[in-house]
């Protein structure tokens, strides 16, 4: 007649007082059912033992959703953050000169971007003194060229917000830096009624900065405030 070892008395009172440390540790209980399932052979199927193991499976991905759902939450916390601070830098300048150079200097290092580009449509040509002077900012095209650009020449309707990767930045725009530019955000600009159409430009080395997965909520509120801001300098 063979005894079965007893547990440590000292261990088993600690386990009867606090069996919750027991349940809430997933190794001991997986080596308790595991061990529960030896004992009664092979040829039985423990539903109970199934059942568990579905709800933990169940219970990581609900862990896993919780997670990402918190960490976009951050993410679009910290994106609304970004783009309220570009917008208030945007405001303060008092002069057309200063706020064009603010685009491509403070407002784009508050965005994380590597270049900010205000492209205007003009029957005129790009050889005005205070074109040529914000060049590093501003530049000049003809009319349909916009247009033309967010659609890459295939027509089509024109979206107001334009995400995407390129294998190279578009030298009119970005100027000698278009050969690093790997992704943009392309915000069409309406000045209102009887004005050409324009467009602000973000490039990024990043090839994953910008993307057509990504939304564009934060992009389309700031396309409305630079909009309504260029309108009151062209008056």
């Amino acid at each position: 007649m063979t005894s079965s070892p007893k547990i440590d008395d000292a261990l088993r009172e600690a386990i009867i007082s606090r069996p919750d440390v027991i349940l809430d540790d997933k190794d001991m209980m997986h080596a308790l059912i595991a061990a529960n399932e030896r004992s009664m052979g092979g040829n039985i199927v423990d539903l109970r033992g199934i059942a568990m193991e579905r709800l933990e499976s169940r219970l990581d991905r609900l862990e896993d959703t919780h997670r990402s759902v918190i960490a976009a939450a951050y993410e679009n916390l910290a994106g609304t953050n970004q783009v309220h601070r570009a917008i208030l830098r945007m405001l303060d300048p008092v002069e057309f000169e200063t706020f064009l150079r603010d685009l491509g200097g403070e407002v784009a290092e508050i965005l994380r971007v590597d270049a900010v580009k205000l492209v205007l449509e003009s029957v005129q040509n790009d050889n005005d003194p205070a074109v040529q002077r914000l060049g590093d900012v501003l530049s000049v095209a003809e009319p349909g060229f916009i247009d033309s650009y967010l659609t890459q020449g295939r027509g089509g309707p024109v979206r107001q917000i334009t995400l995407r990767q390129i294998q190279n930045g578009n030298a009119e725009i970005y100027g000698s830096n278009c050969d690093w530019i790997r992704s943009e955000a392309c915000l069409k600009l309406n000045f209102g009624a009887g004005r050409l159409p324009g467009l602000l430009v973000m490039g990024a080395e990043d090839p994953h900065m910008f993307g057509p997965q990504q939304g564009t909520d934060l992009l389309t509120f700031f396309t409305g405030v630079f909009e309504r801001t260029m309108r009151r300098w062209l008056s």
